[in-house]
């Protein structure tokens, strides 16, 4: 049961460098939207993003691993240091928590506490079972050990989470709120709960990627905000530490909540503006590389089910992982898997992954091949027209 004393009413003022920083996040986002990336361009770009996200995040709560560890950790290679065989476990299991985000947002499923609990769940053990709340009083110290934070008591815990998921979703349904400003708000509230005794900032930077991928700022993955929070780590404490005292109930609950919006939405910005000009980059790149259209695929390539696929891309533009389910007829999600698979391969592509049902549809290389297939079908039948034309004149002639 949610009391009023718990319920989530945050104070905060959208001052002009706020407003500022919201604009250039819309104009990047926008700017994004419509750039033609290739899928073998975008795959690399998302792939890249997850790397950072999971090498920073773990990296703010003192993980030593450097980011081409990183990587040879998620690839499932061994790097032969047993000293560091926790930094290993914390990184694989982040890892295995953007994945788990990615099939939830496949499903549309909606933000609600088992989810959060499923999540941290993925953090502190890499499992999707639900991690239950504390159920004691935790604390935040600095390295020298004085305590910097003294969060609610553990029986708040519970009424004020319900309150900030239920908040966060009316504020997704209802939009009278950016949602940038939603997802930096839920960002703080979950830091100033503090619901766990360990994992609390990982969880709450994963849900905040979360949300801003529901409400279609997810840049179609190609982003990472962790990288901005570590470069700025200072800035990051500076702008959780609010209101008089470190004791949440001497203050914070009232804080005015400006600060930390300011430092989130300056991090957006600045990271929407980064990805925006690699993707310009590296799709002028391509496409100097690539200076004839011409397709460079063959049917041949396909397997079965792709060959078979064909015919409902040809029908409709844009597919649903439902639409492919019934087509071939198998759960969606084996669909979803097959989906997956096809993007990696470069068969079909995300079309708009902003929406609440994500559609797809062919790559810019197999359109080009398909069109050019139709013109030749079309070529054929214009022949065999004219021929059987022909063949009927000279008939008429010989009688």
């Amino acid at each position: 049961m949610i009391t009023e004393s718990m319920k989530f009413n945050p104070t905060y003022t959208i001052n002009e460098r706020l407003i500022k920083n919201l604009l250039e996040i819309e104009r990047h986002k926008e700017a994004i939207d419509v750039l033609p990336i290739t899928t073998r361009l975008f795959t690399s770009l998302r792939e890249t993003s997850r790397l950072q996200s999971t090498h920073y995040s773990t990296q703010i709560e003192g993980n030593r691993l450097t980011q081409q560890e990183v990587k040879k950790v998620v690839q499932g290679e061994s790097l032969g240091f047993p000293a560091r065989k926790r930094d290993q476990i914390e990184v694989s299991n982040y890892f295995m928590a953007l994945e788990f985000l990615e099939q939830e947002l496949e499903k549309n499923t909606p933000l609600s506490e088992d989810l959060i609990q499923r999540i941290h769940g993925f953090v502190l053990r890499g499992s999707k079972r639900p991690s239950r709340y504390r159920e004691d009083q935790n604390k935040v110290s600095d390295a020298s050990g004085k305590v910097v934070y003294m969060p609610p008591e553990a029986k708040d815990v519970e009424s004020m989470m319900a309150s900030l998921v239920k908040w966060v979703n009316e504020e997704i349904e209802y939009e009278e709120i950016p949602a940038p400003v939603v997802a930096g708000l839920l960002h703080y509230q979950f830091a100033t709960i503090h619901p766990y005794y360990d994992g609390n900032g990982r969880t709450a930077r994963l849900l905040t990627t979360y949300v801003l991928h529901k409400t279609g700022y997810g840049m179609q993955g190609i982003y990472s905000l962790e990288e901005y929070y570590a470069k700025n780590l200072s800035g990051y404490y500076r702008s959780l530490d609010t209101g008089p005292s470190h004791n949440y109930y001497f203050g914070r609950e009232e804080a005015d909540v400006t600060p930390f919006l300011d430092y989130f939405l300056k991090g957006m910005a600045e990271s929407f503006r980064k990805v925006r000009a690699r993707a310009d980059q590296l799709q002028k790149e391509h496409q100097e590389r690539n200076t004839t259209a011409l397709p460079s695929r063959d049917i041949r390539e396909l397997g079965a089910k792709e060959r078979h696929s064909l015919s409902l891309f040809l029908k409709q533009k844009e597919v649903s992982s439902t639409d492919v389910a019934n087509h071939l007829g198998i759960p969606q999600r084996s669909a979803l898997h097959l989906l997956k698979k096809w993007i990696d391969k470069d068969f079909v592509k995300m079309v708009d992954e902003s929406r609440k049902s994500r559609s797809y549809g062919l790559t810019t290389e197999w359109e080009l091949l398909i069109e050019q297939q139709r013109m030749e079908e079309r070529k054929q039948k214009l022949t065999q027209m004219t021929n059987k034309k022909r063949k009927q004149k000279d008939a008429e002639i010989e009688r």
